[in-house]
């Protein structure tokens, strides 16, 4: 299983199950994963986007090699985020980059966010965008009021080449009907499972747009790991279906 969704660090607002990154790859191993994409928590609030990509690959040089892959940070509002997606890719070999549009200020379609996009196209990196990170009624008060990241914009940048393979991180807490088949009809974007909600939730969603832009994602330690590997086991799948969410779309996806 592949977990496109994981997370290293300190939630800045309180202390989560397995938030030390041993426990955490203990917890994954154990629920069959083999590969988990691994952002930062500290890629939210923290200024010095460098210094936490680099913790970034440390930890999981440290405690998951093999295992973890490291997403670093871009800030696209930032003087240097070019050389922070260079490094990324040349100083780090990442196979990606994680974005947080909300957390660091600005939408979609501003204008250095489509000239990101166009770099890392170029680069051929995926680009994991995190819509949002936890329920807007369980926000620190000091955080009331900060939107989810809003995804249309991406179906105007993505009809440009070149353009990168993108991953929707957290999506489908907000995100489902003819606005998810519109975005998923561009061909170029994915979304993880994290926040699906509902009985049988995953048979209701492939009978609406497939399986071949789902990919698993736990959100773990925000989430307990186990939470998403639930709503593989209680839908009813067919085989070649679970098998693309498990592993097999994410594998296409990073070759």
């Amino acid at each position: 299983m592949i977990d496109v969704n994981v997370w290293l660090g300190h939630w800045p607002f309180r202390r989560l199950p397995d938030d030390e990154p041993a426990a955490l790859v203990r917890r994954l191993k154990r629920l069959g994963v083999i590969e988990a994409w691994a952002g930062s928590f500290d890629a939210m609030l923290h200024h010095d986007l460098a210094a936490v990509n680099q913790r970034l690959v440390t930890a999981c040089r440290m405690h998951g090699p093999g295992l973890l892959r490291p997403f670093g940070a871009v800030n696209p509002l930032l003087p240097d985020w070019r050389e922070d997606l260079r490094r990324c890719q040349d100083d780090h070999r990442m196979p990606g980059i994680r974005l947080h549009p909300n957390y660091h200020g600005y939408a979609l379609d501003h204008p250095a966010c489509a000239e990101l996009l166009g770099e890392a196209a170029r680069r051929k990196l995926i680009v994991q965008i995190a819509l949002k990170m936890e329920d807007e009624r369980t926000l620190n008060p000091l955080l009331k009021g900060l939107p989810t990241t809003h995804p249309a914009p991406l179906i105007g940048l993505l009809a440009r080449e070149p353009r990168p393979p993108v991953v929707l991180l957290n999506a489908l807490g907000n995100l489902r009907g003819e606005p998810l088949k519109r975005l998923l009809a561009t061909g170029g974007i994915w979304v993880d499972i994290a926040m699906l909600e509902g009985l049988a939730g995953l048979e209701r969603l492939i009978a609406q747009v497939g399986a071949d832009h789902l990919l698993f994602g736990s959100h773990a330690p925000f989430f307990h790991a186990e939470s998403a590997h639930l709503k593989l086991k209680e839908s009813a799948l067919a085989p070649e279906q679970a098998e693309a969410i498990r592993q097999g779309n994410a594998r296409r996806l990073g070759m």
